[in-house]
């Protein structure tokens, strides 16, 4: 009985390590990331700087749950998609 066992945790032993592997290596590095973005759409508020994912540079001077104002230049407000907002920018840069 004991042998039949080892036989057969040899055999599904690689496709458990690759389990665990795929878990570390994939699954759990996205969840992360998902995470973060989640969390910086939650947090934008009024008066934010970001960045759109096409590249447009904004303060945001309103938003609702979809959908965000960006003043991108002086009296230039564009509506772009909650979405699409890439990374805030630091007052710094």
């Amino acid at each position: 009985m004991s042998q039949e066992l080892m036989n057969s945790l040899a055999t599904y032993a690689p496709i458990i390590l690759m389990g665990i592997i795929f878990y570390f290596m994939l699954y759990r590095p996205q969840k992360k990331e998902q995470q973060k973005r989640r969390e910086l759409l939650d947090g934008l508020k009024k008066g934010d700087r970001v960045v759109t994912i096409g590249g447009l540079h904004g303060t945001i001077m309103g938003l609702n749950d979809k959908i965000v104002n960006l003043r991108i230049a002086d009296r230039v407000e564009v509506t772009v998609s909650r979405a699409s907002i890439h990374a805030q920018q630091n007052d710094n840069k």
